[in-house]
């Protein structure tokens, strides 16, 4: 995509306190959090989040310069991307849900672009493989369409 902003920064990543905890949580149904308890994220969930998005957007903007708010390099932005996810987790139907507020920033002209991503992606076995290879497809689709609001 190649009239994305040159400097883009990603802010860190907005999380419910349900999901910012080292287990996988499995399920947010029937009011109560169902974790895996003996499988934990290899980082923290935010940090992960934000580390994977920066990854993507770069990959989706070769020609921008994508960085991450809490990282060494710190440059003048021309858009800054905010990330809220609501939720992040496998419904009764074996889905994985993603729903995530999205905010851009641009700074030259100043202009701002907001979305809600509400993305549903089936998990194809009920283990963590699968919920974890489905949560990745569901980030990845969100950077595609986080790529698309920063298109000029």
């Amino acid at each position: 995509m190649p009239s994305a902003p040159p400097v883009v920064q990603l802010r860190d990543i907005g999380l419910p306190s349900y999901l910012d905890r080292r287990e996988i949580v499995r399920s947010s149904e029937d009011y109560k959090i169902g974790v895996r308890s003996n499988d934990w994220w290899a980082e923290p969930l935010g940090s992960m989040l934000s580390r994977v998005l920066s990854l993507e957007l770069s990959q989706r903007l070769p020609g921008s310069n994508v960085y991450r708010e809490g990282g060494a390099i710190n440059a003048d932005p021309n858009a800054i991307v905010a990330v809220n996810v609501q939720r992040l987790d496998v419904d009764p139907s074996r889905t994985l849900q993603l729903l995530a507020q999205v905010a851009v920033e641009f700074n030259r002209p100043r202009r701002t672009a907001s979305r809600t991503f509400t993305i549903a992606k089936p998990v194809s076995a009920a283990t963590v493989v699968a919920e974890v290879a489905a949560a990745s497809d569901a980030v990845a689709e969100l950077a595609d369409g986080i790529a698309q609001m920063l298109q000029r």
